[in-house]
């Protein structure tokens, strides 16, 4: 028989606070978060981001800090993302396999004074070694090449994955990169790295503040829509998804995350794996510009929206947010 009002009041158990917390079915807890970071070279330099209000780019001996800081608020990853100097971005991105270049560096640093107490992602792209700001090598045409750029993912993965890192997350969206990469690792012994794959990453108008914060957004010459997913294509990010995992990720990325929670929740109602996001940096500066226009305050804009995430299926978040969010969530 079904009830009705009044003998069902679904108000009953949203009376008090230790009942909504009670009955709430999505928890959101600071093991949930995934800290991006960026890094600079130097020493005790810290440059704030001018289109990313409150977010900085640190050199390595300050990164260890932050780093620092994220154990003790119970963040459990952190994703390192170089600002790499002028002089060493290349047509060829060889300072991807720099074994000394700033990200190699930083995750040594890193190992070195926390041992496994925090777990290291590596971003796999070209585009922060590129002269010309794209993902992959380009051939004579300024086309994006598919099987040369593999060659280079593969060299830069093992370059990480021999620095330290834990988890290798290829973002460059090239065909066959993860397949590439999990065999190379397989057989330099590096079985216990994980790779957390960009599976669907779009063609998003909201990466600017990040290109501006790794360097390359002045560099990009034409655009990424060659590689990257159609904002109107959910049924190929499903089928993205589904190669990433048979050639062997053992989590895949959406991103962005706000404007493709729907692609969030198709996959994980799919697949059978963690599914992630990115908050990526054009959703955290729009977030900020509506706090400073007044459209709301900050903390229960940042957990409502952090909170969609999981609500939507995911395992985890990379979010700018992560200190401010463990912060709340422990108080």
């Amino acid at each position: 028989m079904t009830l009705s009002f009044p003998a069902t009041r679904l108000r009953r158990t949203r009376t008090h606070e230790w009942s909504r917390r009670l009955h709430r079915e999505t928890v959101l807890t600071p093991a949930d978060l995934i800290w991006p970071m960026f890094v600079i070279e130097g020493e005790r330099e810290e440059q704030p981001v001018g289109s990313l209000p409150g977010v900085s780019r640190w050199s390595v001996d300050l990164l260890l800090d932050r780093v620092g800081e994220a154990i003790e608020l119970g963040i459990p990853c952190v994703s390192l993302f170089p600002n790499t100097p002028a002089e060493r971005r290349s047509d060829a991105a060889e300072e991807a396999w720099n074994p000394d270049n700033l990200i190699c560096r930083a995750v040594r640093a890193i190992r070195d004074r926390f041992g496994d107490g925090i777990g290291v992602m590596c971003d796999v792209a070209l585009d922060p070694y590129t002269s010309h700001g794209h993902d992959g090598l380009l051939d004579d045409a300024g086309y994006v090449t598919n099987d040369a750029t593999l060659d280079a993912l593969v060299k830069q993965s093992l370059n990480q994955a021999a620095a330290g890192a834990d988890v290798i997350a290829p973002s460059d969206m090239m065909d066959g990169r993860v397949a590439a990469i999990r065999q190379a690792l397989e057989g330099e012994g590096y079985v216990n790295v994980q790779i957390m794959s960009y599976a669907a990453k779009y063609a998003s108008a909201f990466y600017g503040p990040f290109r501006d914060a790794v360097g390359s957004g002045d560099r990009l010459k034409g655009d990424k829509r060659t590689y990257q997913l159609d904002a109107g294509n959910s049924d190929e990010a499903m089928r993205e998804i589904a190669l990433d995992i048979a050639e062997g990720a053992d989590s895949v990325m959406v991103k962005p995350g706000l404007a493709y929670l729907d692609i969030i929740r198709m996959a994980r109602d799919r697949f059978d794996v963690p599914i992630f996001a990115y908050q990526v940096s054009g959703e955290y500066a729009l977030l900020e510009a509506g706090v400073a226009a007044g459209v709301g305050e900050r903390e229960p804009l940042v957990m409502e929206k952090l909170m969609a995430f999981k609500r939507a299926g995911c395992a985890g978040i990379l979010t700018y947010y992560a200190p401010y969010a463990a912060r709340l969530l422990a108080g």
